[in-house]
């Protein structure tokens, strides 16, 4: 029904004025009176809290009621709905949500660590309270991909969710592969970008996908949050090498984080990943994410978007805010938490694909009839196994250390076989003393 007569605003209070809060308020200044002729209802910020009240956020504070504490803001009686911004799986962020649950207030955050880690116990606390948790720009940036899998595929059974989660990962991978540079290297450039912090462990290590594919996986298969049963993998071993070599056998690499229901249980891994070069998650570059769903019904579905930035990420928390402005309350995880079913774990080891390897050897006679009698013993099955030598600026054979000769690059790619035996295998191989450094194991999946 069209909206005949404005209804009352909407009465926000906003903890966290980063490039997130600063990005809610900018588009409020542009978008309210469109969203108010969509809802028959304005949006109105009543009052802010953020560690530095003088700093500069290209938007004017004057007419709204600045709180020095966040947990003070969440208990205030003027707002209705709480936006947490300010990050972090526990202290005063984890506080202020619950103070703000706890006094029937509607809570919108973006905060990935927090639900990660709290969602289960905070989405009980909000349906107690009879109150929304949402959470759209936790995970993948601008994506509507919450939303997606918590309503629109509701009539489906997902089997498989997974994605380019993290931008950081993917602007390094890509440049790693367009200019022929290093990890290192590029790590440097995204951190004066300010696409990696000081300390980037937390993005290249797989740490942040871990925590997003936690929330998506609980979305697909209805089971409680499990952030600590992930299989996590980073991008700091990828070397340049690998990145041509891949691309010779008409793969990418890219950092994937993969749900899936197995007969076992459910399966959660973040690693680097070998994609063929003409699925559609090869093509995304960037800081651009990707998501992809499996669903019986839907089929498959991949949605693409920027992962972050102020704009983007904003553009999520404002659907939320709609969504609670409009009265439309859903279950954080899409049902009851009383129907949120316990974690099973898929049996470590048992994930059957195809591995791509590379290992140092020593150049020397016998060692690769080593190598091939080692994955034999274990029952796995070479599809090619190749001495690459390095091409361009690192054509130079590399050299053993101690003046034991020189090394090889050798390449493997294995047929399907169970993660279980490549890795016996690989140990094998390494306490044999055939190679000068530890194996790199990447595996490919046929997307």
């Amino acid at each position: 029904m069209p909206h005949t007569q404005m209804k009352a605003p909407l009465k926000l209070g906003i903890a966290g004025l980063g490039t997130v809060g600063a990005g809610l308020l900018q588009l409020l200044n542009v978008h309210n009176a469109r969203v108010a002729d969509h809802l028959g209802r304005p949006i109105k910020v009543v009052a802010v809290s953020a560690r530095s009240k003088g700093k500069e956020r290209g938007v004017s504070l004057r007419d709204i009621r600045w709180v020095d504490d966040p947990v003070k803001l969440a208990a205030d009686p003027e707002i209705e709905l709480f936006v947490e911004l300010i990050g972090g799986d526990d202290g005063v962020a984890k506080s202020a949500v619950e103070t703000a649950l706890a006094a029937k207030k509607h809570v919108v955050t973006a905060n990935k660590a927090l639900l990660a880690k709290h969602g289960f116990d905070l989405a009980k606390l909000a349906e107690k309270n009879g109150v929304a948790l949402n959470f759209e720009a936790a995970v993948a940036g601008g994506i509507p991909i919450i939303k997606t899998m918590r309503e629109a595929l509701v009539g489906n059974e997902v089997s498989r969710v997974y994605g380019i989660l993290n931008g950081t990962c993917n602007y390094i991978l890509t440049k790693m592969e367009q200019e022929k540079r290093s990890f290192a290297d590029v790590l440097k450039e995204a951190q004066a970008k300010g696409y990696a912090e000081a300390d980037p462990t937390f993005d290249v290590g797989g740490f942040d996908t871990a925590h997003k594919l936690s929330l998506l996986a609980a979305l697909a298969f209805n089971t409680k949050v499990a952030a600590d049963q992930i299989h996590i993998e980073g991008i700091e071993t990828i070397t340049q090498f690998d990145i041509e070599a891949a691309n010779e056998l008409g793969y990418r690499i890219k950092l994937l984080g993969v749900a899936q229901m197995t007969d076992s249980g459910i399966e959660q891994r973040v690693h680097p990943t070998l994609v063929p070069e003409d699925s559609a998650i090869a093509g995304v570059s960037g800081v651009t994410n990707a998501v992809a769903v499996d669903a019986d019904f839907a089929g498959s579905l991949m949605l693409v978007g920027p992962g972050a930035g102020a704009k983007a990420t904003a553009s999520s928390v404002m659907s939320d805010i709609v969504d609670i402005a409009a009265g439309f309350v859903l279950s954080p995880f899409g049902v009851v938490t009383a129907k949120l079913k316990p974690y099973k774990r898929a049996k470590l080891g048992q994930h059957t694909g195809a591995y791509y390897v590379r290992l140092t050897a020593y150049d020397r006679p016998g060692v690769m009839a080593a190598i091939t009698k080692r994955m034999a013993e274990r029952e796995v099955s070479l599809e090619s196994i190749v001495q690459r030598r390095p091409r361009g600026a690192q054509a130079t054979q590399p050299q053993a250390p101690g003046g034991q000769g020189e090394l090889a690059n050798v390449v493997i790619v294995t047929h399907d076989t169970t993660e279980d035996a490549i890795r016996k295998a690989l140990v094998a191989i390494e306490s044999d003393g055939k190679v000068a450094e530890k194996p790199q194991m990447i595996r490919i999946e046929q997307l």
